[in-house]
């Protein structure tokens, strides 16, 4: 039977995982050889649509990673997917990775799900976690997230920001998922300032058409809704919100990051000036969360729950600009309160 359950505090907050996420690309993995016995690998995961170096999504999965290894002293594997790959090439690679004794195995994203399903099945005696999708087994673990929630107090912080009334949202791929981002979004923006316009976009129908991997596409949505006056431009499109971000930047208005705090990040540098903040979600504190119960011998499975009140998700304070906007810093304190004891509800729809 499916347990669902909320997790407490984890050890690793949002904030330093982000700041220690890579922004260097490609495969690697510490053990290649399949001999290995289960006693001798740790964790390991298997990126999303964009890998490793998106500076957001990937990189703070890659940055829970990256702590269970320094903690445990154990070896790990991270795997890039491929382009225009299939559910079954999916299901290979997560085979490949319990076959050689990895143990957990976690598929960063939600299109791991139906690979995760029949793989989990033929290895009952490995953990495997799914980040944003649940799936049903014994052995597995869905890691997911409030993202409404976090996108709630994106939407607080744009509507006390905005100059002309007129804010935007890009999603990557039009998908439930990225619908409850926009969904908090616009309602945090309302219920702050009900006289703000949201215009919202997404960049492609479908994941294969590149809408989180094409900073391009990102680039010429912003571009088109700063025209249309739009001076805070919200983003939940992976690897394509690079390109919303540098629009803004050379635009001079903000930009909401998403997943990681994207004002950390190193490749970002030259545009973090106007990355106001960034809806968090804590990506690496799931996938290290998955590993300490792996290694301490209670592996978690069902449904894990990370929202407000666990600190799964929430929104940077690391760009002090923040504190100059007028009315903004106490609009978002006063909405994480009123999430977090009920008298907010924020819809996903």
């Amino acid at each position: 039977m499916r347990r669902i359950s909320k997790l407490t505090r984890v050890a690793v907050g949002v904030a330093s995982l982000a700041l220690a996420a890579t922004a260097c690309g490609g495969t690697s993995s510490d053990n290649g050889d399949s001999g290995g016995s289960k006693e001798d690998l740790g964790l390991a995961i298997a990126y999303d649509i964009g890998g490793k170096g998106d500076q957001s999504f990937n990189d703070a999965a890659y940055a829970g990673l990256t702590k269970a290894k320094d903690e445990y002293g154990y070896k790990t594997a991270d795997v890039e997917p491929t382009e225009g790959e299939t559910d079954a090439d999916k299901e290979q690679r997560l085979a490949s990775l319990a076959r050689q004794g990895y143990d957990p195995v976690i598929g960063v994203g939600f299109a791991y799900g139906p690979a995760m399903k029949a793989v989990a099945a033929k290895y009952p005696d490995t953990t495997f976690g799914i980040v944003d999708s649940v799936v049903e087994g014994d052995n597995v673990a869905s890691l997911v997230f409030a993202e409404e929630q976090a996108s709630y107090l994106a939407g607080v912080a744009a509507a006390k920001a905005t100059k002309t009334k007129t804010v935007g949202f890009v999603g990557g791929v039009d998908i439930p998922l990225i619908h409850k981002f926009q969904a908090g979004f616009e309602q945090g923006v309302k219920e702050t300032d009900p006289k703000v316009k949201v215009i919202p976009q997404y960049l492609t129908q479908t994941a294969e058409e590149g809408g989180f991997s094409s900073p391009d596409k990102g680039k010429a949505a912003a571009e088109g809704q700063i025209e249309k006056k739009a001076d805070v431009v919200y983003q939940a499109a992976g690897l394509s919100g690079q390109g919303v971000i540098e629009a803004a930047a050379k635009a001079k208005v903000w930009a909401i990051g998403v997943d990681s705090d994207q004002y950390q990040q190193e490749a970002l540098a030259a545009y973090k000036d106007y990355i106001l903040t960034s809806a968090l979600k804590d990506v690496g504190g799931a996938v290290y969360a998955l590993a300490k119960s792996v290694h301490d011998d209670k592996p978690l499975t069902g449904t894990q729950v990370f929202d407000l009140k666990v600190n799964g998700v929430g929104l940077s304070e690391s760009n002090p600009k923040m504190a100059e906007v007028p009315g903004l810093t106490d609009a978002v304190a006063k909405a994480k309160e009123g999430i977090t004891d009920g008298s907010i509800k924020v819809s996903t729809e």
